[in-house]
């Protein structure tokens, strides 16, 4: 058990002291993608230190059959699917039921993409820009994974992943999948997510919708008052 001097207050202190070490980033135009719903209020805190725009991506983890808390892969945006090969040969799992559950969770996916970003959103151009993958933290870091995969097909600059918590072994798993890797803390009984804030309820939808609308009213132009016409007199 972590001791209380280390705990997170909760998400939003966690992206705040995140933000302190990205803060060598801000001058590389970075865009922040947060993974929901955790990663959202983290993200966002994120995002406002380094004046950036806040993203949404989502990755699904594929369940095992019959377990489907037991992850075998994982699935993101734009056709990525990184399978456990090992898992997948132990438990003898087919093809067929690997299409099934991929299919139904890119469905996921694209539902959630929609309900986040909106109808037809494009993701910006990050020719020349950092992309800066943020989570509440990685246990397994299979969704993490494929998260990176999906995000280093935009072509970004660099491609930084940062996370107020995470296991080591993941981080040493994750680390060649990015440019850069930053972690807070790094305890060997990880155990779980949650025993490392004190505040670590469920962030619902709505309020992933509310920090996304409000990054975007901060960060993008006032389109209606660009557009606007001259006043007739």
């Amino acid at each position: 058990m972590p001791g209380a001097e280390i705990l997170f207050e909760d998400r939003g202190d966690a992206g705040r002291r995140l933000a302190e070490r990205l803060a060598p980033y801000a001058d590389e135009r970075p865009v922040v993608f947060a993974l929901p719903r955790g990663g959202v209020p983290v993200g966002a805190e994120v995002a406002r230190s380094l004046g950036a725009p806040l993203e949404i991506i989502v990755s699904r983890k594929l369940g095992a059959p019959g377990q489907p808390e037991f992850g075998i892969g994982a699935v993101a945006p734009g056709g990525v699917r990184i399978l456990n090969e090992r898992a997948v040969r132990a438990l003898d799992i087919g093809e067929d039921y690997l299409d099934l559950i991929s299919a139904r969770e890119s469905a996921e996916v694209e539902r959630r993409l929609r309900l986040f970003r909106g109808e037809g959103r494009p993701y910006p151009d990050l020719d020349g820009r950092t992309a800066i993958l943020v989570d509440d933290g990685l246990a397994t870091g299979v969704t993490a994974r494929a998260a990176l995969l999906a995000l280093r097909r935009l072509a970004p600059r660099r491609l930084v992943l940062a996370v107020p918590v995470c296991a080591p072994q993941t981080a040493n798993l994750l680390r060649p999948e990015t440019d850069d890797l930053i972690c807070l803390l790094d305890p060997p009984d990880l155990e779980a997510i949650g025993l490392w804030y004190r505040d670590f309820n469920q962030v619902p939808d709505r309020e992933v919708v509310r920090l996304i609308e409000e990054a975007r009213r901060r960060t993008e132009p006032d389109i209606t008052e660009e557009n606007a016409g001259p006043e007739e007199h």
